[in-house]
């Protein structure tokens, strides 16, 4: 059955998946501040830094000799590994191991981050690039020199050997290691409501996060059938472009904010989202919204289930002109096993969903069925 809500925002209407670990719970409401429904699966979960041994041992490896150079990628990185160091009793041997080395950040929040440990970068690309970072430590002599990365989620092997390739010795400092998720079925489930275009965006905030959702895909055996899904019909928002290169790699284009922060995402999702699905219809003198999956009337929201909420919208793409059953079928059901009593109790689900609306589906006898409303 559908629910009925007083509550409207700009997402109302609109199912969210949310695949991220850490600030989950803050993205999520900013989500529903707006209105919309969410679907928290995360797609990987982050090793807590206490637990890990290997980031442990990196520490107290840079600390057996003068570091020449150290890289910091992401500040929420940077930050944790100097907290972690500090738990073990070796915070102020990393701080001044780092003071007398180069300090290399990699963008605005690593450099942030950098300086409120007291630190001062030397040198920070514009365009927040690794492979800037990796331009700038070639242009010198690294035969003999001590370079500390920290890593955040996925090891940088291609920058680190490139640096060994050079007679540096690189300390890989796995800051946040990102291992599978705890909950696979949600994933799964989200995968499948993502096949079946339950969902009308998927937000992503990690490169790893993707790449985990995709893995899942495979493993359901829906891989290709999400690319498609991402392809038309749900929307992918990254954080950024770094975020979004698994998916670009595949030919799935994707949408991300002018800056990489959770704020800037739930903005940009709420100007595109509607923007793509919705449609303004009108009954009488009430204006009625068709958004995402509910019909708004005012300041009422009516979500409707799935099934039905596809069948609205395909009457509502051609007002007033009959569409057959056979028609619904393949505009809704896309080629999924189906017949017409199908149809038939899609449309009853709908009417009951509607409630006082449940007139504006009428039936021509022998033909169809049609969205009444002025045109």
């Amino acid at each position: 059955m559908g629910t009925t809500s007083a509550d409207t925002g700009p997402l109302t209407g609109f199912v969210v998946g949310v695949t991220a670990d850490r600030r989950r719970d803050e993205l999520t409401a900013l989500l529903r501040r707006r209105g919309a429904r969410v679907i928290e699966a995360p797609t990987m979960r982050i090793l807590p830094l206490d637990d890990d041994v290997a980031l442990r041992r990196a520490t107290e490896r840079c600390l057996t000799a003068p570091l020449d150079y150290v890289v910091a990628t992401t500040g929420v990185g940077w930050r944790g590994w100097m907290s972690a160091a500090e738990g073990w009793g070796h915070g102020a041997g990393l701080a001044g191991a780092c003071r007398g080395a180069e300090v290399l950040s990699r963008g605005p929040k690593a450099t942030g981050a950098v300086r409120a440990s007291g630190l001062e970068e030397a040198y920070s690309p514009g365009s927040e690039a690794t492979g800037e970072l990796l331009t700038w430590l070639l242009a010198r002599d690294l035969t003999g020199r001590r370079i500390a990365v920290q890593e955040h989620g996925v090891p940088l092997d291609g920058f680190s050997d490139a640096l060994r390739e050079r007679g540096a010795e690189v300390i890989d400092v796995p800051v946040y290691r990102w291992t599978p998720p705890e909950d696979t079925d949600a994933v799964r489930r989200l995968v499948e409501q993502t096949v079946r275009r339950e969902v009308h965006a998927l937000t992503f905030t990690s490169a790893p996060a993707i790449v985990f959702f995709l893995e899942s895909a495979q493993t359901a055996g829906l891989y290709a059938e999400v690319l498609d899904a991402l392809r038309g019909g749900v929307l992918p928002v990254c954080v950024g472009p770094l975020c979004a290169r698994p998916l670009e790699d595949v030919g799935v284009t994707t949408t991300w904010p002018e800056r990489g922060r959770l704020g800037a995402l739930v903005r940009t999702l709420t100007d595109t989202l509607p923007e793509r699905d919705r449609q303004v219809l009108r009954a009488g003198a009430r204006p009625l919204v068709l958004q995402g999956s509910a019909l708004l009337a005012g300041e009422e929201a009516i979500w409707l289930p799935p099934v039905p909420a596809a069948v609205l919208r395909a009457l509502a793409a051609r007002p007033g002109w009959v569409l057959s059953r056979n028609d619904l079928l393949q505009r809704v059901w896309a080629g999924a096993r189906a017949d017409e009593h199908a149809v038939e109790a899609a449309v009853g689900r709908l009417r009951g969903a509607l409630g006082a609306y449940a007139g504006l589906i009428r039936t021509v006898p022998k033909r169809g069925y049609r969205l009444v409303v002025d045109e």
